[in-house]
């Protein structure tokens, strides 16, 4: 069953894994999560492993390489916010 988050939610997602993790087992962890953006949607299991890492050693490092990954129109226009819920 796929699950649709708020990329402003995905830290909720990424708490739920036991750290450290390698790329390949967060990936698979999130195959089936579609992450909402400000242009679209992509998949959370596909952004992970498009990533640079091989390992994750907790939440922040995973997110920053995920939030790293991603376009700029990904995340909105400056400034801007997703707003709350």
């Amino acid at each position: 069953m796929t699950r649709e988050v708020k990329l402003s939610r995905v830290d909720d997602e990424l708490e739920e894994l036991s750290y450290p993790i390698s790329r390949d087992d967060a990936a698979v962890e999130f195959e089936e999560v579609t992450v909402l953006l400000a242009d679209g949607e992509a998949n959370l299991g596909e952004l992970v492993s498009e990533t640079g890492s091989d390992s994750y050693r907790s939440v922040d490092d995973l997110k920053t390489e995920i939030h790293n990954s991603l376009p700029r129109e990904a995340v909105g226009e400056p400034y801007q916010s997703e707003g709350e819920g």
